[in-house]
């Protein structure tokens, strides 16, 4: 009797305690005239961006975080404004909102390059590192960190960065900064290695260009035969009818 009491108490307390439980609202859908507005405001950021606007594009991206404070890209436009600016403190504030609501390695490297410019190298460090582990096949990551590790005195670090760096994208530049490193550390065996590999690979890029005019060349050529084909007037064959 007391197991059958039991059974039905929690019966009860099942059937209404588990009406209280607030129920996940689904996503409420934007009206079109919402959209219509937001992608206007987005157009009125980037070509006030572009038209060095700062104060109408500044405005514009507020007013979609009003709107949308959960809005990630818009944080990370607002603090590359605010980079430009020389406004430190909020681009970092509005890069770290950015990472923090989409984990995206652009926002960690955008704070990264803030840290750099304002001597925070420790911290510049720590941000390149991240957003390499997130996306580790862009140069420009390489690159950044590289040039914090030089400012860190950590050469060693530096060329590594570097070398990830020409891996990803082969280029001169890159193999010209890591020459500075090894003549700046006296290394005179290293620097002369990588002289070498200079010139190798300015004799691979020449080699590049040729190639790629060759084939443009050939592309023309065709490109102007066919444009004669074309010009040359159709001879009719005359058929002669059977009576």
């Amino acid at each position: 009797m007391v197991a059958v009491l039991i059974m039905i108490a929690l019966t009860v307390f099942m059937a209404f305690f588990l009406r209280l439980e607030p129920k996940e609202k689904p996503a409420e859908e934007k009206s079109p005239k919402y959209k219509a507005q937001m992608k206007k405001l987005w157009q009125v950021a980037q070509t006030s961006m572009k038209e060095h606007k700062p104060s109408r594009a500044e405005k514009a991206l507020l007013t979609i975080l009003k709107f949308d404070e959960k809005n990630a890209a818009a944080y990370n436009r607002l603090g590359i404004l605010y980079a430009k600016s020389h406004k430190y403190d909020e681009a970092v504030e509005c890069f770290e909102i950015a990472q923090s609501l989409d984990n995206n390695p652009a926002s960690i490297h955008n704070a990264g390059l803030i840290y750099l410019e304002t001597g925070a190298f420790e911290k510049a460090e720590m941000a390149f590192r991240q957003a390499i582990e997130l996306e580790g096949d862009v140069p420009a990551r390489f690159m950044a960190l590289a040039k914090t590790e030089e400012k860190l005195g950590n050469s060693k670090k530096a060329i590594e960065a570097l070398e990830n760096a020409y891996e990803l994208d082969p280029s001169v530049s890159t193999l010209r900064q890591i020459l500075t490193i090894y003549e700046n550390d006296g290394d005179v065996e290293a620097a002369a290695v990588t002289t070498a590999r200079i010139e190798e690979q300015i004799a691979r890029d020449n080699a590049a260009k040729r190639k790629r005019a060759r084939k443009s060349t050939a592309k023309q050529m065709v490109a102007k035969k066919n444009a004669k084909n074309l010009k040359k007037p159709v001879q009719r064959v005359a058929t002669k009818t059977s009576k």
